[in-house]
Order: C-alpha cells, then structure tokens, then sequence
C-alpha cells in the first residue's frame, strides 16, 4: 500500500506520531460503541469522507474537532472491538488486510483537504470525550507533524538486481579419486583454487551491490526532505529468486520535487543497471512519528 508497507501496522494503541494515547477497550454493554480514531488534520472537509465504509458499516466516517485539530474518527460497534475481537483479526491475515485498506483508504480521503497525521491501526477510546482528551494533550506534537509534513509526500524506492545463474564451475563436485585412491598431482589444489575464486566473486558481487545500493540512495536523499532505510526482503519473501532486492528505503519529498525525483530514478536506472521501483506519492506514514 504504501513505500513503507503501512498494512499490518501495530494494534498496541500507541499512535502514529509516537505518543503513547490511551487505546481503551471499551465495554460491550448492547449498542455501546467506540470512538476509532483513524488519523488527525488540520482541516477537514466533510464531502472528503462521504460514502466511506471505514471499518464498521452503517457508521459514518466523521471529523472530531479538538482545538485548532480535527480528529477523522468513526463510531464502531464496542463489542466488534474488543481487545479479543481485535487479537482475532491480527491472527487472521485476510481481516487484517481488509482492516488495514480500510484505515487506509480513511486516511487517503482526509489527505486531499491538507496535511493529514495517520494514527496507528486499533487506535480506539471509549467514547468521543475520552478520545479528544487525549488527543488535545498532545496537541503541540501533531501541530509540529503536520507542519513538517505540509506539501510533502512519502515515495517508496525499492531496488533490485539480477541474481547471477550458478556457473557448471561452481556445482561441479571434487574431482573423483582415480583406481588405487590417490589423485592426479595439482588436481585437489586446482579445484580448491577454483572454489576460492567463485567465492571471492560471490564476494565482488555482493559488495558491488551494497555500493549501488549506497550510490541509490544518496542521490535521492539530496532530492527528500528526510529518507528512512527499510530492511530489505529477502527472495524467500518476495517470492522472487531471480533477482535481490538490495535497497528498501523511503523518502519524504516536496510537491515542487517530484519531477526531480522521478527523473533521479530513470537516470539511476540507466546509470547502474539496477530495476528501480518507484511507488507513490503517499501519505507520508513513515515520517509523523519523528517530530
């Protein structure tokens, strides 16, 4: 969904600008519900979030205005959202897929009225009270993430280059011992020298991928606000075993940026070789919790 893989985020109740806001279980007496905050913004138009299902139909999205703020939040049925109900769906990958684009999709639709703070996954109160008390205590650090984020986007870069076929050299086992045991002089030093050899290919390769991996991403964090290094997945993840993802990152970049960024990357790809995966622009996920 996003550079920075923003499905499957934390249902701890702690929010996306890292302040630790109470995420009360609420009670489950009948037709009780909750308060499920999705994201915080400055201004908020309502038209933005009509027809949203959000995570519980029959519930409109809404706006929750707390001092200067606006909270984007959503009543939802409290016994859907227990801290049970809520193990189940991270337990269960399809829901929390399908909760995670819901949140999403929220918070996407309140990012065209402006600067828009994403809260985490399950960040939940008991009622709107309870919700605005804790948001308004932490006012001044949303206050500073959205002017941080303001005309920004999050673009994710993925790299990847081609994992070399092994070579007939390098799957070839030892040579086989002639009758009576004992080998042909300098075959046995033959063969160790050409296994150290690939070795130390393996060894040229893997560091010249770091390197491109580097040179990547330094000529894009010159163009970003601010970069953040993500692990790389390995083949086994991505299912991909022809080629090695070598760069993970993301960037926070200028609306006035983009063009330089998107030329940056076809240039890179010319230059190294490399497949660059550019995606974006984004709600800037990875960056609203580093005020």
């Amino acid at each position: 969904m996003t550079g920075s893989d923003a499905t499957g985020r934390d249902a701890t109740g702690r929010d996306a600008t890292g302040s630790d806001a109470p995420a009360e279980q609420p009670g489950t007496p009948d037709g009780a519900t909750a308060t499920y905050v999705f994201a915080v913004c400055r201004q908020l138009d309502p038209a933005a979030l009509s027809g949203l299902a959000g995570l519980a139909e029959g519930f409109p999205v809404r706006g929750l205005r707390f001092g200067a703020l606006t909270a984007v939040v959503q009543d939802v049925p409290a016994a859907d959202f227990s801290e049970d109900a809520w193990q189940q769906r991270l337990s269960d990958r399809a829901e929390l897929e399908h909760c995670a684009r819901a949140h999403h999709e929220v918070v996407t639709a309140a990012a065209v009225c402006g600067p828009t703070a994403p809260l985490a996954l399950a960040t939940l109160y008991r009622g709107d009270e309870r919700a605005r008390q804790a948001l308004e205590a932490d006012t001044d650090r949303f206050t500073a993430v959205l002017a941080r984020i303001e005309d920004h986007a999050e673009w994710g870069v993925k790299v990847y280059l081609p994992t070399p076929s092994p070579t007939p050299a390098a799957t070839a086992p030892a040579p086989p011992l002639p009758h009576g045991g004992r080998a042909p002089r300098g075959a046995g030093r033959a063969y160790l020298e050409r296994k150290r050899g690939l070795h130390q290919a393996r060894e040229h390769r893997h560091d010249r991928a770091l390197q491109t991996a580097e040179d990547i991403d330094a000529a894009l964090s010159r163009l970003a606000t601010a970069a953040r290094r993500l692990r790389p997945h390995s083949p086994e993840m991505t299912g991909e075993k022809h080629r090695l993802q070598v760069l993970n990152a993301t960037y926070l970049v200028t609306s006035v940026c983009e063009k330089r960024l998107r030329d940056a990357v076809a240039g890179l790809r010319h230059r190294t070789g490399a497949e660059v995966e550019l995606s974006g622009p984004w709600v800037p996920y990875s960056f609203v919790g580093e005020v």
